[in-house]
């Protein structure tokens, strides 16, 4: 698409991003971070002295503790996203202002857990900082994804997140964990309903277009955590857990959104949009088939490590 495609695009769908603006402002409730961290709550550092962390000081289990982390540093690295979402949405009228309330918004997230994580001593301080500086040395690149491209990726995006967030509360089974995590999760489900009303609204002025950019950012999506230290170790162990998985992935966050968006009931698409459509089935088709092999796997290692524990007769 070429830029004066992309302005007129942008023009056309200005109404759009300021009435989900607004429907955003009044849903989403200010809240402090404080409010769901109560330092009482954790940890008296005093009584420490001042040493090192140990795992007999956390609450919650290694798994636990690995998401815990995984969600923290998706978020320390804002800046990127930042930059990334202001590049393709730009900084003037509604579009700008969403940038930067959206932003913000997200700060809050990256703050409060690292509160909970210190206060409660989940994580061992020094090991986090030193994964946040590696992670955000790193950075997000979207390779310059045109703006259809974007408002596709993070309506995905936004919801694994709120899965993953939502998912690892509850896993922790730590009550003030669970609490947060589904304060912090909220926020992201309105942050995808935005970005998905977007996509809605290029489908109508644009949807061989918009068509093909759901269809690559499905075939192509990666978590924008993927940069973390190891974070495929880590993405192994959380899905073998249960709180992100390739199931969890496609039942819950992918087909949810094309059945919204009504792709597979969209008449009137000229090729690109019927071949992106194709494509896009017969992906879906491949990955549900990933997923049940992935869960057949895991009932199987369950099984055996249920048995090997089994007690002799």
């Amino acid at each position: 698409m070429t830029l004066p495609d992309t302005t007129r695009l942008m023009h056309e769908l200005e109404g759009t991003v300021e009435e989900n603006l607004n429907r955003h402002l009044a849903a989403a409730q200010d809240w402090m971070p404080h409010e769901f961290v109560p330092w009482s709550e954790g940890r008296n550092f005093a009584d420490l002295g001042g040493e090192a962390w140990d795992p007999e000081q956390s609450r919650v289990s290694p798994v636990a503790r690995t998401a815990l982390e995984v969600n923290l540093l998706t978020e320390d690295n804002l800046p990127s996203y930042h930059r990334e979402i202001e590049r393709a949405f730009g900084r003037d009228g509604a579009w700008g202002t969403w940038v930067h309330r959206w932003t913000a918004e997200e700060g809050r997230h990256g703050i409060c857990i690292r509160d909970y994580l210190l206060v409660t001593r989940a994580v061992d301080p020094v090991e986090l900082e030193r994964m946040r500086m590696e992670t955000m040395q790193a950075g997000y690149d979207s390779g310059d994804k045109p703006l259809l491209r974007v408002c596709a990726y993070v309506s995905f995006q936004e919801l694994a997140t709120r899965l993953s967030h939502r998912n690892t509360g509850r896993y922790t089974q730590d009550p003030l964990a669970e609490k947060l995590l589904a304060r912090v999760s909220t926020d992201e489900n309105l942050h995808m309903v935005f970005y998905r009303n977007l996509v809605k609204a290029a489908l109508e002025i644009t949807p061989d277009a918009m068509m093909r950019a759901i269809t690559d950012e499905v075939l192509d999506f990666a978590m924008p955590g993927a940069v973390i230290p190891s974070f495929a170790r880590k993405a192994a162990l959380i899905a073998k857990a249960g709180i992100y998985d390739l199931r969890i992935h496609h039942d819950d966050v992918v087909m949810p959104l094309l059945r919204y968006w009504k792709v597979f009931e969209l008449e009137g698409l000229g090729q690109v949009g019927e071949t992106a459509r194709d494509e896009l089935a017969a992906f879906l088709k491949g990955l549900d088939a990933q997923a049940s092999r992935f869960e057949d796997r895991r009932a199987a290692a369950l099984a055996r490590d249920a048995a090997r524990d089994r007690p002799l007769a």
